[in-house]
């Protein structure tokens, strides 16, 4: 018996109710905010933070030790991570803020004992500046994306359906960060927006096909499944193609730390927003259209004209 992806969507679409859509996209989003809630009653941030939003410094030079040699090494510093460079025998030390001695100790130890030597700091003032200026760029991309949809299709249930589809795919995305150890650097700041552009993309194109074109729902949904779960499937393939890459795994001279992080982060929130894009969303516009939300307007056909003799 062989499997078709069609009858599996006409299956779904038929025998799911709107309480069984919602209860996968409910779990997903209550596990995303514990994670995230523990995360900061624990560190005091929602996400690890890279030092560009967290201050202190950087370390990169050339060693032959592992990582965790490093962190033994260096355990009476606040080291942060200690992890190998995207090339070669480069190893990289991230270090929390520390007062003018323990800066020159242990910039004094590498640059004496190890070679091409390169240190990056960032102060504390500048760093709550990008903070500042990340959330404004999130907030106000969510601020934007609600007003645009709401233009649109000038109907608050649907458009609120999308505001929370793109909040749950970031909420999910951002807890998986925590869970894998992916920092917030700007890199991944980049990641989490153009995650809100591709949720809203999907949610637009369930949204329209449903509202604005003509014929019996069901199809409808299925139709936009297709379309939806094919370009989501492909841009995952293609994602998973970079992570490999990036992460050195086929060559580890082209390993790319701020690519494989982007990929991370890009991945579970496409899969979260297939959750939440063909389960929250289409059980809502199903549940909202099947009360009357949207009434169809029928074109008649022009009735024939009798001749009389």
């Amino acid at each position: 018996m062989t499997f078709s992806i069609e009858k599996f969507i006409e299956t779904y679409i038929k025998n799911v109710t709107l309480k069984q859509m919602l209860i996968v996209p409910a779990i997903f989003l209550i596990l995303s905010l514990s994670i995230l809630s523990y995360t900061y009653i624990t560190t005091g941030s929602p996400l690890a933070m890279g030092v560009e939003f967290s201050g202190g410094t950087v370390i990169t030079f050339e060693s032959i030790k592992s990582p965790d040699q490093m962190k033994e090494e260096f355990k009476s510093y606040p080291l942060i991570q200690a992890r190998k460079e995207e090339s070669g025998n480069r190893l990289l030390l991230q270090f929390k803020q520390m007062n003018d001695v323990q800066l020159e100790e242990v910039t004094k130890k590498i640059n004496s004992e190890y070679s091409k030597v390169e240190i990056r700091q960032m102060g504390e003032v500048v760093s709550k500046s990008l903070q500042e200026q990340a959330l404004r760029a999130i907030i106000l991309s969510f601020l934007g994306m609600a007003i645009v949809v709401f233009i649109v299709f000038r109907t608050l249930t649907p458009s609120m359906a999308v505001v929370i589809s793109a909040f749950a795919d970031i909420a999910f995305a951002a807890a998986m960060m925590d869970v894998f150890g992916v920092a917030l650097t700007l890199g991944t700041v980049a990641a989490l927006l153009m995650l809100i552009g591709y949720s809203v993309d999907t949610d637009i194109l369930l949204t329209t096909r449903l509202l604005k074109r003509k014929g019996e729902l069901n199809e409808k949904i299925k139709d936009a499944m297709k379309t939806g779960l094919t370009m989501t499937t492909t841009t995952l393939a293609a994602l998973l193609a970079l992570l490999i890459v990036s992460s050195g795994s086929v060559m580890s001279f082209i390993r790319i730390d701020i690519i494989r992080d982007i990929s991370v982060v890009l991945i579970f929130g496409l899969i979260a927003d297939i959750v939440n894009t063909w389960m929250t969303n289409v059980g809502i516009l199903k549940w909202y259209i099947e009360k009357g939300g949207v009434k169809e307007k029928r074109i008649e056909k022009p009735s024939k004209k009798r001749h009389t003799a």
